[in-house]
């Protein structure tokens, strides 16, 4: 039996958005009709920023930078979000597919070495649009898929030949940690499906010659404080499930942001004891690539 083409995966995506099916919040809102759904996002979506990037991984990053397109809204939410005014205040600019395409063929033409879509879940299919159109005029770069790692495998399934690297969060490992920070007790089980069908498609990551990423996946993991992300299970999961080649980047950058303020622990920052502990985690799991 013949596998689907780019095209017909891609009118299947943009039926899942009436009733939105999109994601594991499965919310159902109306939205080529004008609804809005958990994430915020309508029939449209909203650019805040595109531009070379030079603050994401060294393997993303190279000597042209990474072309990130952030995407305005998200399916997510987390209550201590470092960037709740693009995530949770839709902070942006409406854009069609056409500004998009025109979008990743002008950061290529800057040099950069990939089109880094951040936070793309809520707007699929018009990414997956955008991405058939821009390579049909000439876009040879990869593409990052970088998301908070609450997918649905349903839609990861359609994105198969549109990502060359995916790049999720793996945030919690514990259901009531997520339901309390997230609102979505079901992340654990979502992200780790999740990564095992991005994994499937793209396997490990696979630089050039120069250490520039080609192809594969790339797993951020936020320590947070009191180890409410759980780091020694998703550290062991990532080695075991997937793979002990996983290139992980475990990221000590956690500030309260938001309302993370209003709950303890994650009113305060991490310690360097806190990182340094999760670091020995991926160590003492056997994972090596970018610890």
């Amino acid at each position: 039996m013949r596998g689907e083409t780019l095209q017909e995966k891609l009118g299947k995506a943009q039926e899942k958005l009436d009733p939105c099916t999109l994601c594991p919040r499965r919310c159902e809102a109306r939205r080529l009709e004008g609804e809005t759904g958990t994430c915020g996002a309508g029939r449209e979506l909203a650019v805040s920023s595109a531009g070379p990037h030079f603050g994401e991984e060294d393997v993303l990053v190279g000597s042209g930078g990474s072309g990130t397109i952030f995407l305005a809204g998200c399916n997510l939410l987390c209550l201590f979000c470092q960037n709740f005014g693009i995530s949770h205040l839709l902070e942006g600019h409406p854009a069609t597919v056409e500004e998009v395409k025109e979008a990743m063929l002008s950061l290529q033409a800057l040099g950069c070495h990939n089109i880094n879509f951040v936070t793309p879940t809520h707007v699929t299919p018009q990414l997956m649009e955008a991405v058939l159109l821009a390579r049909e005029e000439g876009l040879e770069v990869p593409i990052v898929y970088n998301c908070g790692g609450y997918e649905s495998k349903e839609t990861l399934e359609l994105l198969d030949g549109f990502v060359e690297i995916y790049m999720p969060d793996l945030k919690f490992m514990d259901a009531r940690i997520a339901g309390e920070l997230a609102d979505a007790p079901d992340y654990p089980e979502k992200a780790k499906e999740a990564i095992r069908e991005m994994h499937r498609q793209v396997g490990d990551l696979d630089c050039d010659a120069r250490g520039r990423a080609r192809r594969g996946l790339l797993v951020r993991h936020l320590v947070l404080p009191g180890g409410l992300a759980g780091t020694r299970e998703a550290m062991r999961f990532l080695a075991e499930e997937i793979s002990k080649d996983t290139y992980v980047n475990i990221m000590d950058q956690y500030r309260p942001c938001y309302k993370a303020d209003r709950y303890a622990p994650v009113n305060r920052g991490i310690t360097r004891s806190e990182f340094s502990d999760a670091r020995t985690a991926a160590r003492d799991a056997g994972l090596y690539r970018g610890i």
